[in-house]
């Protein structure tokens, strides 16, 4: 495991936000001493991924890298949840111009993170199905709190998660354990994502998290930046290049898929269910 140590007293010395979006959906802070970035998500409760919220991520990972910053840490403003993935009041009834529209911004965040040069951490301090892992897994590192749940569990609604999302699975999970947990829609524990890789680390606290995450990046001080992030492109280039060379087809294979009669049926089931739980509690 790598020590908190190495910026921890940096990371107390007051960032300061330097960008928050007109929607306010993410804010940016930048720590004045280590040159880090925080991007963290704002849309309660679960930071659900509609168009709106994935635009806003999508600005500021673009935001962060035109800044020239020394890494990028993600992370939620929920005290539950990282993120709950795609809104799936999106993909209910959809309007398929706007559906389509998501799924693309889905695929442009996923490639902002998954090939930026910089390196890049989660804070998980919550739980994180879905499109929540995939923001996870685009990351180089991952920290995450206790009592959560983290993996891809999109066959639960019918729906499979595309190959380059897998690809992103891949690089932290061994192939047969991705392919179980993705045919299974296996959320992982924390103690189970770390005991298989899926997570690098615990910690104890939103607060720790970040720490970790900025440890992390703070391992590459002494190392050429221009020849880390040559080796990171290096090694996720062919996932890059097929996610390019096929995006245009996997958004007509979403939208396809998300508008069969079985898938929106399970969806709206899914939503009723939703709905007693919410009645339940009051």
């Amino acid at each position: 495991m790598i020590s908190s140590r190495l910026v921890s007293l940096g990371a107390r010395t007051g960032p300061r936000r330097f960008m928050s979006t007109a929607s306010k959906l993410t804010t940016v802070e930048v720590n004045d001493k280590t040159g880090i970035a925080t991007l963290t998500m704002c849309r309660p409760p679960v930071n659900g991924q509609n168009l709106e919220l994935l635009l806003d991520i999508k600005s500021s990972i673009k935001e962060i890298e035109n800044n020239s910053s020394r890494g990028l840490i993600i992370t939620s403003a929920s005290p539950k949840v990282f993120c709950a993935g795609l809104d799936i009041l999106e993909m209910y009834k959809p309007e398929q111009q706007r559906l389509r529209a998501v799924w693309t911004e889905l695929q442009n965040v996923w490639c902002a993170l998954y090939g930026i040069s910089m390196p890049t951490a989660a804070a998980i301090n919550g739980h994180a199905p879905a499109g929540g892992c995939l923001l996870a897994t685009a990351c180089e590192y991952r920290v995450m709190v206790p009592d959560c749940r983290i993996g891809l569990n999109e066959t639960q609604l019918g729906i499979i998660a595309p190959k380059w999302l897998v690809s992103g699975f891949l690089n932290v999970l061994p192939k047969r354990v991705a392919e179980r947990a993705l045919t299974q829609s296996r959320l992982f524990t924390t103690d189970e994502a770390l005991q298989e890789g899926l997570i690098d680390e615990i910690a104890t606290s939103k607060e720790e998290a970040v720490e970790k995450c900025a440890a992390f990046i703070g391992t590459f001080a002494r190392v050429n930046p221009v020849a880390r992030a040559l080796t990171k492109q290096q090694f996720r280039a062919d996932n890059l290049r097929q996610f390019h060379k096929e995006r245009e087809q996997d958004v007509e294979n979403f939208l396809s898929l998300v508008n069969r009669p079985e898938v929106q049926k399970g969806i709206g089931l899914y939503l009723q269910g939703l709905k007693k739980k919410k009645a339940n509690k009051k």
